[in-house]
């Protein structure tokens, strides 16, 4: 400081003026807008649910006989879940035994000429009715599990009027999906078995792997997005319905517009996105439409060209319209 002084007191009254005016000028570092290649990975959130989920219940309503499984037992197609009072199941069973050994014992004159072919086909249709009413009413009295899974709920016990609800809810875990929205502009490039990656809060270091499995076929209006199902393996048994999750759809890459995230300025308050671009030898304040942030960069839609220079260090102090001193380099823009 004191050999600039003694430089300064050394030079002309203009020369003076000259080395403060200079002195005034705000120095930053700058970095040059590029356009790159960037992958398209999009994050949908969404809820984990069951693949299938199956209400076991009567048609009717009847009282419990016998539940045969708990919250969380394991089931598989075909188990006998629940038994309901069967007087009615009874009642035609017999009359239905009935019905077949006077069908035989007619049969048997029908054979010889004892009766006409009229009277043994009536009683034969009737033996047929009352063997599919017999056999709806086994099906609403012996209630058997349609899916490999677990119960996930229990609502009545034994002895139990069943009236208004599931007697019990059988889900299928193994696998689950999630339901994500996904906007219209991508759904030329959503395909079934499209994959998919999926994390979940609970399990930070883990990656679970899924595939599209159906489409839906109508967009929301509202939204312009549309809902497809994605299908996770979990032999584990690691991932519940319920749990929160993320799913992450890679779309491919696209040149876009970037800048470094550290050029950014945040106005406070709103969530309006800020730049400092050089003009000639001073700085505009910029506004601009951000894209999303990948690694330390952001994409830019809008507000700033390529080629043009932004202000990444030397933020204190600085103004719209201020003439700086631009120093460049010093930001790596490689993806992260």
């Amino acid at each position: 400081m004191a050999v600039a002084s003694l430089l300064v007191a050394g030079c002309s009254p203009k020369e003076q003026e000259s080395a403060k005016e200079v002195s005034k000028v705000h120095k930053v570092k700058v970095e040059e807008v590029i356009q790159r290649d960037v992958e398209q990975v999009y994050q949908f959130s969404g809820n984990i649910e069951p693949m299938v989920k199956n209400s076991i219940s009567s048609a009717a309503a009847q009282r419990v006989e016998k539940v045969y499984a708990y919250v969380g037992d394991r089931v598989k197609k075909g188990d006998l879940l629940v038994e309901m009072e069967d007087i009615n199941h009874s009642q035609l069973s017999i009359q239905l035994t009935n019905l077949q050994n006077d069908l035989m014992r007619m049969e048997a004159l029908y054979k010889v000429g004892g009766v006409s072919e009229q009277q043994y086909e009536q009683l034969k249709t009737q033996v047929e009715v009352m063997s599919e009413n017999l056999e709806n009413i086994a099906k609403n009295t012996k209630l058997r599990s349609p899916i490999d899974g677990v119960v996930a709920m229990r609502n009545f016990d034994d002895g139990d009027l069943a009236v208004g609800q599931p007697i019990l809810v059988v889900m299928q875990i193994d696998p689950v999906k999630i339901l994500v929205n996904i906007s219209e502009e991508f759904f030329p490039q959503v395909k079934v078995g499209l994959p998919v990656k999926v994390e979940l809060d609970i399990y930070p270091q883990r990656q679970f792997m899924g595939r599209v499995v159906l489409i839906h076929p109508t967009m929301d209006p509202m939204t312009r997005s549309f809902s497809a199902e994605v299908r996770i393996e979990n032999r584990e048994s690691l991932i519940r319905p319920g749990m929160f999750a993320r799913a992450y759809i890679n779309f491919g890459s696209r040149s876009r517009v970037v800048v470094p995230d550290i050029a950014v300025v945040k106005q406070p308050g709103t969530n309006s996105k800020y730049l400092y671009v050089m003009e000639g030898d001073r700085v505009a304040y910029r506004k601009v439409e951000l894209g999303r942030r990948i690694g330390n960069i952001y994409e830019v839609l809008e507000g700033v060209a390529i080629g043009e220079k932004v202000v990444v260090a030397g933020f204190t102090g600085l103004r719209e319209g201020m003439e700086v001193t631009p120093v460049e380099g010093g930001v790596d823009l490689s993806l992260q």
